[in-house]
């Protein structure tokens, strides 16, 4: 079989010769490459808007975690995956709790309870505060969308045990 012959879908010889499914689509490709910012725009204006609005950053971090789930169906799941990296899921969840961390224990270390805005000298520091916190629950909540994605795409080996 020649390499411009496509594979059905649901054929099992797709599998065998380590050939994955993905079919290179110009249309599917332009589309992501155009709303692509624009959709990890709305993440980030739903995570920032959370705290005066729906939203927040549970809701912002499942959108931009989005992104790299478009690129993937439109590019292929293991070009995205050696772009991306396994290491920037881990990065995003863990700079996301160190942020959550440092400022709920800096604002004990200051003097307050934990999460506790008013203690920071910074003007409206309740309204940054808060904005912070949301940003960092939005990075855990891609990290682990994005994550899990590569995981569940990996899937499982014949003998029951994970791939990834």
């Amino acid at each position: 079989m020649s390499d411009a012959e496509e594979v059905p879908v649901g054929d099992g010889a797709a599998a065998e010769d380590g050939r994955g499914l993905y079919v290179e689509s110009p249309i599917i490709m332009t589309t992501v490459r155009i709303i692509t910012p624009f959709v990890f725009t709305l993440g980030l204006f739903v995570m920032f808007h959370g705290a005066d609005s729906s939203g927040g950053g549970f809701q912002g971090g499942v959108i931009v975690g989005t992104v790299v789930l478009m690129l993937a169906i439109a590019f292929g799941i293991e070009t995205t995956r050696d772009w991306v990296g396994p290491r920037l899921a881990v990065a995003l969840v863990g700079l996301g709790v160190l942020a959550f961390l440092l400022t709920g224990i800096g604002s004990v270390l200051l003097g307050g309870g934990f999460l506790e805005y008013e203690v920071y000298p910074v003007p409206h520091a309740i309204k940054y505060g808060i904005e912070f916190v949301e940003l960092a629950i939005g990075l855990v909540v891609s990290g682990i969308v994005t994550g899990l994605f590569f995981v569940i795409a990996a899937g499982m080996a014949d003998d029951g045990s994970d791939l990834a």
